[in-house]
């Protein structure tokens, strides 16, 4: 049997959802962001389980979509709807992290571009190691962050989610911390124990009182966040259908700068 693309464990407070393709840099397929979603769906459900961790196996904590699966989409006659239905699953699977009841802690053991840059601004808390970066380099793949861009500026502002939508470079962890989009930073054989802790404190607190915080923060004082994430969804699959996105999917899979017209 294949192992799961989303690796599942409860320990104590903690319910951790491991993104399970190292080889790839755990990049997110289509199956992945499906196992990802049961998981947390799975993890709802268990009354021991006060926080969720995610994190991601090997080196990296996620590299964003999958390219090669995106160009692939381009080669089918039904293009079109395939870049509609991806980015449609990527945007729900946002929506469920926000509205989820219990805290979900991103454990960054990594870099997260791109699409994992979008599940870190998902979380409500952020713990890194030292290795970690983050950034959004769909520009220079002919891509639009439209899903993710809402979100950054609803964590850090709108003038740092400019400047890294515009230039689309990473940044370390050191600058992610300085404008706000990790909250912690530990060396990596402390980052797995630091998220245990949290997920402790956050069972000393009642389940309720989470959950209407969460709405308060997402709901109420981002009010507007469902009609930016959906509007960004639209923008997103927009920008799949370009030429500039099929010579930037094509130079990123042959390893050579894009020459775009």
């Amino acid at each position: 049997m294949a192992d799961p693309l989303v690796r599942v464990h409860v320990h104590q407070a903690a319910g951790t959802l491991i993104l399970n393709r190292p080889d790839k840099r755990n990049a997110l397929s289509r199956a992945m962001i499906a196992e990802l979603a049961q998981g947390l769906e799975d993890l709802r459900l268990e009354r021991s389980v006060r926080a969720i961790v995610i994190t991601g196996a090997g080196s990296a904590f996620c590299a964003g979509m999958d390219l090669a699966e995106m160009l692939d989409s381009s080669q089918h006659d039904d293009a079109y709807e395939r870049w509609a239905e991806d980015a449609q699953i990527y945007h729900d699977l946002l929506v469920q992290m926000l509205h989820y009841p219990k805290t979900i802690i991103a454990a960054v053991n990594g870099p997260a571009l791109a699409g994992g840059a979008g599940l870190v601004l998902g979380s409500d808390v952020v713990i890194a190691s030292d290795e970690a970066r983050f950034g959004l380099p769909e520009p220079l793949r002919g891509l639009v962050a439209g899903i993710v861009a809402p979100l950054l500026a609803f964590r850090a502002g709108g003038g740092h989610a400019a400047y890294l939508l515009t230039t689309a470079q990473s940044i370390d962890s050191a600058e992610a911390h300085r404008v706000g989009l990790f909250h912690e930073i530990t060396a990596a054989d402390k980052l797995w124990p630091r998220a245990s802790e949290l997920a402790e404190e956050c069972a000393g607190c009642a389940p309720e009182a989470i959950q209407l915080t969460k709405r308060m923060l997402n709901e109420t004082i981002g009010e507007h966040l469902g009609t930016l994430l959906s509007a960004g969804a639209a923008m997103s699959a927009t920008a799949r259908t370009t030429e500039a996105a099929r010579e930037g999917l094509r130079a990123f899979l042959e390893k050579r700068p894009p020459r775009w017209r």
